[in-house]
C-alpha cells in the first residue's frame, strides 16, 4: 500500500525533517505528496527523495518536484507544472511590438487596435476584487493610452504614472462602457489639496496576486487581493505629514466621456481605524468595509479637498456629473522612514455588513493581514496554474503559455452570493465580458479545468434570464439594458450544450430547456423564426447554431417534438450564404467582414463544403483567406485613415488572432479533409503572433479570449463549441496534461521537435510539424476529433508527430448534421 502524506498550504518549504521522515518510512513504497490544492506529484523509491526534496525545498511557490524516480531506474523527467514565474502580468500592456512575421502569417492584417489592453494589478483565480495603479488610462485605467478602435493606441501621458490604486478593472476588453477603477486609495506625503495629481511608477514588479510600485514621491505600494478584499501596504519615506487617503467617488477613467459619477453615497468614520461606506455606481451598491492599521494618525472625512472636523458621516442622497464633489476618508500622522501602513477593504454589492464578514473570512482578526493573503492568493493561483502542465518548450513560449493561462483565468469574475439584483444566494458572476469574445475558447477552458465555476456561471446566466428575460451577450457590474445584443445571438445556448452533453454540474436542465427555448424567439429571433433569416446576417448563424444546440439538450431530455421543430429551424444557417459565391451574403458585419465570419464551424459542414463547391475549391477559399503565396501586409499605424482601413478589409484576410471574429477559421481545414494546413496555420500564430514583454500581445485579449485560444493551439486541441468535441492538431509541446474532473487527460507525443517561436530571436518559420498518426487510451484514433467526454473524463491521446503531412484525417471527417452516424474516437 502506498504511503500517502499530507502537508497543508502553510507548510511552504519542505524542509530536511521531512525529507527524512519519509526516508525512514516503509523501504520501497510509493509516496505521494498530496497539497491541500488537490495537486499529487508522485515519486517513488524513497532512497532519493531526500535530494529532490533539497533541490526543490526554496520553491517558495511551488509544491512540485519536477522529478520521478522508480526502484532501481534512473531519475526521468515529470511534466512540469506552469508556475506563478512563468507568468509575466505586463504581457499585453503595451502597444503591441512583435518581430516581423515570416511566411502566410506577414500577410494576416489586424484591423483591431495593436494592445493587448490587459493590467499588471493584482487579482485572484475568477475572483471579484482586483486592484492596479491607476493612471486613468484606456481601458483598465491602467498605463498610457488613449481610447482607440483601430492601429496603433495613441498615448496620452509621457511616463507610466499613476495618481493612487483603485479596484476593480476590465481585463483586456476594448470600448466597453463600464471601467470601475472604484474607491481609490493615494498615498501621499502632500497636502491633500494635490489629490488627483499623477506621480512617475518606478521599479514595478508584479505576479499573479501582486503588484508593487514606487511613486515618484519615494512611497513604495504594494497590494494583493482576496476573492473579495484587497490589501494595500505602504511604505512611507520619513515625512511629518504623511497621508492616506480614501476617495471614495472615483469611478472611470480620465479619457473624454470615460468618468462614472455616483449616484448616491453615503460613508461613516468609525475611528479606531474603521470606516465603512456605500456608494452606488452604474446603478449598483458598491459597499466598503476599511480598517487601517495607522494607530498614531488621525482619522478625518473630507468632502471638496476639505476636512470635516469632527464629522463622522457624509451623505449624498442624489450626485450629479455638475454637483459632484470628490470625498472621502483621510488618515494623517507622522511617518519615519521606512514605516509601512496596511489598509485592509472589505467589498460586498449587499450592503457594508456583509462586506465587513467578507474581510473577516478572508484576512481574519489578526494584523498585519498583508502576507497571509498574499501567500493565500499566490496558493490559489499555483493550483489553477497548475492545471495545465508541459513538458519542454523554450523560456519564452512557456512565459507566453503560462501568461495565456493567467489572462484566460482572470474573468469572468465570481461573487457568489452578492447579486444585487436578486436576493437569493448562489453563484453570480460578472465581467462575461464578452460572450462573443470568449465563448469558443475560453468558456470550454473553463469546463475543462474549473468546472465548478463553469456551472456556477450558466446557473448565473439561466438567473440573469430569469430576472431580465433573456441570456445577455455581455454582462457587467452594471444594472441596465446594455447587453451587447449587436455583437451576436443565442450564444449561452452553445455553452449549456457542452455542460448537458459532458454532464457539468447540478443544472436543472428541464427549467434551463425553458429560457434557451424562449430565448431563441426575442430580439433578433422574432425576425428568424418569421423570415428564416435576419441582419446582421451573422445573427442568422448564430440563431440557427443556437436552435441546433437547444434542440440537443431537448432530445437529451425526452422532448422530441421541441427537438424535432428546432433540430428544423437550426437547418436554416444555409440562407445566410450566397450560393453563388459559397460565402456568407452582403450585410453589416461586426468588427470583420463576410471572410471573417465565412469560415464559422458550423454543425453542417459537409453541407456548407458542398454549397463552396466542394473540397478543393473550399480550401483554396481557405488559402486564400490565410495567405498562402500572398505577399506581406503593412498593419495600420496611429490614426490610419479610412482609407487605408478600407484597402486592408479588401484584403478579406485573416485577422490573425487580432481579433474574435475567425479565430476557429484554422481547424475550418479539418472538414476538408486538410488537417496539415490547420497544423501550418497555427504553428504560424503561435509562433509569431504571440510574444514576451508588454508588447507581446497582437491586440485586445477581451477577457482571455485570445489567451485561451493560445492555450488549446498550444496543447494541440480545439474545441467546438456547442458540439462537445475538440479538433486534434499538433501541439506545441513534447507532453501537456490537463487536470480534469475525472483526473487528468495527457496528451503525448513521438517524434516531437523543439522549435522556437519569434521571442526568441528567429529570422524565418521553423519548420511545421505534423500527426502521422493517433490513439486514444491505446486504441486507434483515425479521426481528427475526439468527444469533450473523453477530455473531461480523462485518458491519454498519443499523437505520432513528422516533418511532412500523412494521410492522417484525409478521409475520415469530423461529424457533421447531414452525415449518417460518423466514426468517433472513444475509450
Amino acid at each position: 500500500m502506498p504511503t500517502t502524506v499530507i502537508w497543508g498550504e502553510s507548510d511552504r518549504i519542505v524542509t530536511r525533517e521531512y525529507g527524512r521522515a519519509f526516508a525512514a518510512a516503509i523501504p520501497g513504497a510509493r509516496f505521494e505528496l498530496l497539497p491541500t490544492t488537490g495537486y499529487v506529484p508522485q515519486i517513488e523509491a524513497p532512497a532519493l527523495l531526500l535530494d529532490a526534496l533539497r533541490r526543490r525545498r526554496c520553491e517558495a511557490s511551488s509544491h512540485r518536484l519536477d522529478i520521478a524516480v522508480t526502484p532501481g531506474g534512473s531519475a526521468r523527467p515529470h511534466t512540469r507544472r506552469i508556475l506563478n514565474d512563468d507568468v509575466d502580468p505586463f504581457i499585453g500592456t503595451a502597444a503591441t511590438s512583435l518581430p516581423p512575421a515570416r511566411g502566410p502569417a506577414a500577410s494576416w492584417w489586424f484591423p483591431k487596435p495593436l494592445v493587448g489592453n490587459t493590467h499588471p494589478g493584482a487579482t485572484s483565480p475568477l475572483g471579484m476584487v482586483s486592484a492596479c495603479a491607476y493612471s486613468g488610462a484606456y481601458p483598465t485605467g491602467y498605463g498610457l493610452y488613449d481610447k482607440g478602435t483601430e492601429g496603433m493606441p495613441e498615448e496620452i501621458f509621457p511616463r507610466l504614472q499613476a495618481s493612487g490604486f483603485t479596484h476593480f478593472q476590465q481585463s483586456g476588453t476594448g470600448a466597453i462602457r463600464k471601467y470601475y477603477n472604484y474607491i481609490r486609495v493615494t498615498p501621499m506625503v502632500q497636502p491633500l489639496d494635490d489629490l488627483g495629481e499623477a506621480w512617475a511608477l518606478h521599479d514595478e514588479t508584479a505576479e499573479p496576486g501582486y503588484y508593487a510600485a514606487t511613486l515618484g514621491t519615494g512611497i513604495r505600494c504594494e497590494l494583493t487581493v482576496g476573492e473579495k478584499v484587497a490589501v494595500h501596504r505602504y511604505t512611507f519615506p520619513e515625512s511629518s505629514s504623511a497621508r492616506l487617503v480614501v476617495d471614495l467617488s472615483c469611478g472611470g477613467l480620465t479619457i473624454e466621456h470615460g468618468r462614472t459619477v455616483p449616484l448616491r453615497a453615503q460613508v461613516e468614520s468609525m475611528g479606531h481605524g474603521r470606516a465603512q461606506g456605500t456608494v452606488v455606481l452604474e446603478g449598483v451598491p458598491l459597499s466598503v468595509y476599511l480598517e487601517v492599521s495607522s494607530p498614531r494618525w488621525r482619522q478625518m472625512l473630507w468632502h471638496d479637498r476639505r476636512l470635516v472636523e469632527g464629522g463622522t458621516r457624509l451623505d449624498f442622497d442624489s450626485i450629479r456629473p455638475t454637483t459632484l464633489r470628490p470625498f472621502g476618508l483621510l488618515f494623517m500622522g507622522r511617518a519615519q522612514a521606512g514605516e509601512t501602513v496596511e489598509v485592509r477593504i472589505g467589498f460586498s454589492l449587499r450592503g457594508t455588513e456583509q462586506a465587513r464578514e467578507n474581510l473577516r473570512r478572508e484576512c481574519g482578526d489578526t494584523t498585519p493581514a498583508f502576507a497571509a493573503t498574499r501567500a493565500g492568493t499566490s496558493a490559489r493561483w499555483a493550483d489553477h496554474l497548475d492545471r495545465v502542465q508541459v513538458e519542454g518548450g523554450t523560456p519564452a513560449r512557456r512565459t507566453v503559455l503560462g501568461t495565456a493561462l493567467y489572462h484566460s483565468l482572470i474573468k469572468p469574475c465570481f461573487a457568489d452570493d452578492e447579486s444585487p439584483f436578486w436576493p437569493a444566494s448562489g453563484p453570480f458572476a460578472f465581467d462575461v465580458c464578452t460572450m462573443w469574445d470568449i465563448y469558443r475558447t475560453q468558456i470550454p477552458l473553463m469546463m475543462a479545468i474549473t468546472p465548478d465555476r463553469a456551472a456556477d456561471l450558466l446557473e448565473s446566466l439561466i438567473r440573469v434570464s430569469e430576472e431580465e428575460g433573456n441570456f445577455p451577450i455581455g454582462y457587467r457590474m452594471a444594472r441596465g439594458a446594455d447587453r451587447f445584443f449587436r455583437q451576436a445571438s443565442a450564444l449561452a445556448h452553445t455553452a449549456l450544450a457542452d455542460a448537458h452533453a459532458t454532464g457539468l454540474g447540478d443544472i436543472d436542465w428541464s427549467w434551463a430547456l425553458v429560457h434557451m427555448e424562449a430565448d431563441l424567439r426575442r430580439l433578433y429571433g422574432e425576425n428568424f423564426l418569421t423570415d428564416g433569416v435576419v441582419h446582421p446576417i451573422t445573427h442568422t448563424l448564430d440563431l440557427a447554431y443556437g436552435h441546433h444546440c437547444t434542440a440537443r439538450v431537448a432530445r437529451a431530455l425526452g422532448d422530441k417534438r421541441l427537438a424535432d421543430e428546432l433540430e428544423g429551424r437550426g437547418r436554416w444557417w444555409i440562407n445566410a450564404f450566397d450560393q453563388a459565391t459559397g460565402l456568407l451574403s452582403d450585410s453589416e458585419y461586426y468588427e470583420g467582414g463576410k471572410w471573417n465570419y465565412s469560415f464559422r464551424l458550423l454543425h453542417d459542414m459537409r453541407a456548407r463544403i458542398r454549397l463552396a463547391g466542394g473540397d478543393a475549391a473550399f480550401v483554396a477559399m481557405l488559402d486564400a483567406f490565410f495567405g498562402f503565396g500572398a505577399a506581406a501586409v503593412t498593419q495600420p499605424g496611429l490614426h490610419p485613415s479610412a482609407t487605408e482601413m478600407a484597402a486592408g478589409y479588401a484584403l478579406n484576410r485573416f485577422e490573425g488572432l487580432n481579433n474574435e471574429p475567425d479565430m476557429e477559421a484554422p481547424w475550418a481545414y479539418h472538414y476538408a479533409g486538410r488537417p496539415d494546413r490547420t497544423a501550418d496555420v497555427v504553428h504560424g500564430a503561435l509562433t509569431w503572433q504571440y510574444g514576451t514583454g508588454a508588447g507581446g500581445m497582437p491586440g485586445n485579449d477581451d477577457s482571455g479570449g485570445l489567451s485561451s485560444w493560445y492555450v488549446w493551439a498550444s496543447l494541440g486541441l480545439f474545441p467546438v463549441a456547442g458540439q462537445s468535441m475538440f479538433l486534434v492538431n499538433a501541439p506545441a509541446f513534447a507532453r501537456a496534461a490537463l487536470r480534469v474532473d475525472g483526473g487528468e487527460f495527457v496528451i503525448e507525443t513521438t517524434g516531437h521537435r523543439e522549435t522556437p517561436i519569434s521571442a526568441d530571436g528567429i529570422g524565418e518559420t521553423p519548420r511545421a510539424q505534423y500527426v502521422q498518426s493517433a490513439t486514444l487510451n491505446g486504441r486507434p484514433c483515425e479521426t481528427t476529433h475526439i468527444s469533450a467526454t473523453d477530455v473531461h473524463r480523462g485518458g491519454v491521446l498519443h499523437l505520432e508527430l513528422g516533418p511532412e503531412p500523412s494521410p492522417w484525417g484525409r478521409s475520415a471527417r469530423p461529424p457533421s448534421l447531414s452525415d449518417g452516424p460518423a466514426p468517433r474516437a472513444t475509450a
